[in-house]
């Protein structure tokens, strides 16, 4: 058997129903067969000593199955022999759950056209994010049976979200499930917190091209850009979800509601339409302005958006919609995301370079801009921005909380989230990671090019530039 590295294991972790959570039962050590196929780790009980096992397989769809999982085997010893025991090459594959079919592979796009961002993962600049889609999907505890097509044709960014949830839920440690067909999941806490989430994206009206098509550019007017199209798409799109009245459903009502949301609705928009977001929820626009010679931040209310259709501006001014907790929101689901975490994690670039450009949140109370920032990937100085070592899957997860929930979203149920929510009528943020990344792009480029500047990058978006 090999040894596993930690950053292999985390991801291999991701497929375990409470994620990288092991309680009082950490693993000690972990190695793979030699032809992949199966892992294994040795735990240790922090309050008895005693070791455990757990070894899992993959089964012919290529979805882990757990072959052995025994908290308490005895010594040290005891437990490497048994992981060594199971871990041979060439086993038969796990069996198939009772009552199930095998899960359509995720690269087999039989008679469909896949769509152009799909193909565009065989790209050798994106076999990492392609490997890391996958074993995604392969962790979901029950994608519907339309994921992989979706996935490969119009809904590509939809999936993509949802798989990106689920790394980022279990990351955290969260019991995640998916037990009706809607809403998407079901997360839980071993302290007995939960909350139903449906993923959504904010998608084009009229559909574009993620690849070809270039990056858009922010409304040069700041209230335009604030509460313009942008802010009226995310009014649409949350909308739309608040009409279906989850909250109603017989295994829902009673409960913690959130929608996860990610923008798609232009290209490259999620690196700009952060604040368009912001504004909607809360019905302010926040400015830059000039006093006594200098630029302060200037708050006002507002009651509409911009537009014809006059969208009304603050869906958590008041209790209309109490049903919902919580707002999800990430400005960064893209490849570029399953990239940067790969990559940062050890991954091989054979002979490529990942660099990315954008800017950190700036904490100081008089901030008014972030700070740039350029690095490579896999440089000490990236990868010493997060604990763990590698960029975390929830480095730029935000939680905007209804301030008039119902029931409202627990904090520590997502505990390595950034949250947001009103305090005496003042917006104020937590985060768990010191780097939070206002918005940022990724570069792709060949190893041996020299370092590029940030006068090197146009346009926007968290998207890859290859």
């Amino acid at each position: 058997m090999i040894e596993l590295a930690q950053t292999m294991f985390d991801i291999y972790a991701l497929a375990l129903p409470r994620g990288l959570a092991f309680g009082n039962q950490p693993p000690v050590g972990a190695w793979q067969s030699e032809d992949g196929q199966s892992f294994g780790a040795v735990t240790r009980n922090d309050d008895s000593g005693l070791h455990g096992v757990l070894v899992r397989r993959r089964r012919v769809d290529q979805v882990w199955e757990t072959v052995c999982d025994d908290p308490d085997v005895g010594d040290l010893e005891s437990a490497r022999t048994l992981v060594e025991t199971l871990l041979v090459e060439g086993a038969e594959p796990a069996p198939m759950p009772t009552e199930s079919t095998p899960r359509p592979a995720l690269y087999d796009v039989g008679d469909r056209v896949p769509s152009t961002v799909f193909r565009s993962l065989t790209m050798p600049a994106h076999y990492v994010a392609a490997w890391i889609l996958n074993q995604l999907y392969l962790s979901l505890p029950a994608p519907d049976r339309n994921w992989s097509s979706d996935c490969q044709t119009a809904n590509f960014h939809t999936r993509l979200w949802e798989a990106q949830l689920l790394a980022s839920f279990r990351e955290q440690g969260l019991l995640v499930t998916q037990p009706r067909p809607s809403p998407d999941f079901r997360i839980e806490n071993r302290r007995g917190g939960m909350a139903w989430v449906e993923a959504v994206t904010a998608n084009p009206t009229v559909p574009y091209d993620h690849v070809n098509a270039g990056q858009s550019r922010p409304p040069a007017d700041t209230e335009e850009l604030l509460a313009g199209p942008a802010a009226v798409r995310f009014a649409k799109t949350i909308g739309n979800k608040l009409e279906r009245r989850y909250d109603l459903l017989d295994h829902v009502a009673g409960t913690p509601f959130a929608i996860a949301l990610a923008d798609f609705h232009a290209g490259g928009s999620m690196m700009w339409s952060r604040e368009a977001l912001i504004t909607y929820l809360y019905g302010r626009v926040a400015m830059a302005v000039e006093v006594d010679g200098g630029r302060q931040a200037q708050v006002r209310d507002i009651s509409h958006l911009l537009g014809d259709a006059a969208f009304p501006a603050g869906l958590f001014r008041n209790a209309d919609h109490a049903e919902l907790s919580a707002i999800i929101f990430t400005n960064a689901c893209s490849v570029a995301k399953l990239s940067r975490v790969g990559v940062s994690a050890g991954a091989a670039t054979n002979g490529l370079r990942l660099v990315r450009m954008g800017k950190f949140f700036d904490r100081r109370e008089d901030a008014l801009e972030g700070i740039p920032f350029l690095l490579d990937i896999t440089s000490d100085a990236y990868r010493s921005l997060w604990p763990q070592g590698y960029e975390p899957w929830s480095a730029e997860l935000e939680v905007f909380h209804n301030p008039f929930a119902r029931r409202p979203l627990p904090f520590e149920l997502l505990p390595e989230a950034s949250h947001w929510a009103e305090l005496d009528g003042e917006l104020l943020g937590s985060s768990f990671y010191e780097t939070s990344i206002l918005w940022s792009r990724t570069l792709i480029q060949p190893a041996d090019e020299p370092m590029p500047d940030l006068r090197d990058f146009t346009g926007t978006g968290d998207d890859e530039a290859v």
